[in-house]
């Protein structure tokens, strides 16, 4: 199943499932929607790209409502997603309507926190973190069970928001200031945990992070996504699109300072 496949049936789960319609937002404004769905496609096909070569199961670490792993099994693949928060009540309803499309035997998920998870060893031919990274503290702790339960030559896929970006870090400073990591208290777990407060960084911070711990870090998986506001996606996105990628690849200061979205992968040797 491609990525706009996939796309257009997500739209029609949105309209019947209301609390997905309130997240996604696809549908909420038809001003914003293309600005909204070149967003999400661009991520999606992204890890799509990426696990071309991926041989084995996968880990969605922080997978939310499962979106990703459902693209993923439908794929071929078996996925394990991890959650939490409401996001976990709403999977099984989710299946009902993602089993009359294809197999999704593919995927299991569980309510779990990563630090408390056991994952098998040298496992998993990908982790996905999607959304995630900048949620998980202490983030060298989480990178070391990650590449533990990494297979060699086994990929994270890591797609973030860009730290650099001079926008998004001046409104998050608005809502946090410099509070970076929070205690949480999950009332499932019983317990309180640590979290990223919309902790983002930018690529350099991740790269000194992830060779921390041994991984490598091939610089041709860099991909940036979104420059430009809603507004200018007036019609069709495939056009913005293209001019936003001529652009991050070209100019170093709109890549690091505006571009909202950063993807890479981390390869454990």
């Amino acid at each position: 199943m491609t990525v706009e496949q996939f796309f257009e049936h997500l739209l029609k789960e949105l309209e019947s499932h209301p609390e997905l319609k309130g997240y996604y937002r696809f549908l909420n404004d038809p001003k914003t929607y293309e600005f909204r769905k070149a967003y999400y496609v661009q991520r999606l096909q992204y890890i799509a790209d990426q696990m071309k070569d991926v041989k084995g199961p996968v880990w969605d670490i922080g997978c939310g409502y499962g979106t990703t792993a459902l693209f993923l099994v439908l794929n071929g693949f078996k996925v394990h997603g991890s959650t939490l928060e409401y996001y976990f009540n709403e999977i099984p309803k989710r299946l009902e309507y993602w089993s009359k499309i294809g197999d999704i035997s593919g995927f299991t998920f569980d309510y779990e926190n990563l630090y408390d998870s056991t994952p098998p060893a040298n496992h998993y031919a990908a982790v996905i973190v999607q959304d995630t990274l900048h949620h998980t503290e202490p983030i060298d702790q989480a990178l070391k069970i990650i590449k533990g339960t990494l297979k060699a030559g086994g990929k994270v896929i890591a797609v973030e928001e860009n730290g650099n970006n001079w926008i998004q870090s001046f409104k998050l400073y608005l809502q946090r200031g410099n509070k970076r990591i929070i205690n949480y208290t999950d009332e499932r777990l019983g317990k309180t945990i640590l979290l990223g407060n919309e902790n983002i960084r930018c690529y350099k911070e991740w790269k000194r992070l992830f060779e921390l711990e041994g991984f490598t870090m091939p610089a041709e998986s860099i991909h940036y996504v979104r420059l430009y506001p809603p507004f200018m996606f007036k019609g069709p996105s495939a056009k913005v699109v293209e001019k936003e990628q001529s652009i991050w690849k070209s100019n170093a200061f709109l890549r690091e300072r505006f571009f909202f979205g950063l993807d890479f992968i981390a390869i454990k040797p």
